[in-house]
């Protein structure tokens, strides 16, 4: 299984991503894709408390897709689901696929 195992298109045109997150890390960005949980990990400088982590992934991936990102569930763990919005899976799938190394 590769990158588009995370990748669910919404019957209203959205799409959500599953992913993990790694707060308080010394970088910030896509660090990855786990083949065992199926998520792609990001890392973010941000510390979990009081949702400045989930911000923090908000505004990383947001600039990433270069489109509105919003987290849809699991405000308080370290896997979540987040909703990309005005992008195709098929276009995100290609922008994952240049940032993370196979």
């Amino acid at each position: 299984m590769g990158i588009e195992s995370c990748i669910q298109s919404t019957l209203d045109g959205g799409v959500l991503i599953d992913i993990e997150v790694q707060p308080a890390s010394s970088r910030q960005g896509i660090v990855g894709f786990n083949e065992w949980r199926n998520r792609i990990q990001v890392a973010v400088k941000a510390e979990a408390k009081k949702g400045q982590a989930n911000h923090a992934v908000c505004s990383v991936l947001s600039t990433i897709f270069s489109s509105p990102v919003t987290v849809i569930s699991g405000h308080t763990a370290r896997t979540k689901k987040v909703q990309v919005g005005n992008l195709s899976s098929h276009r995100i799938i290609t922008i994952l696929e240049g940032l993370i190394e196979s």
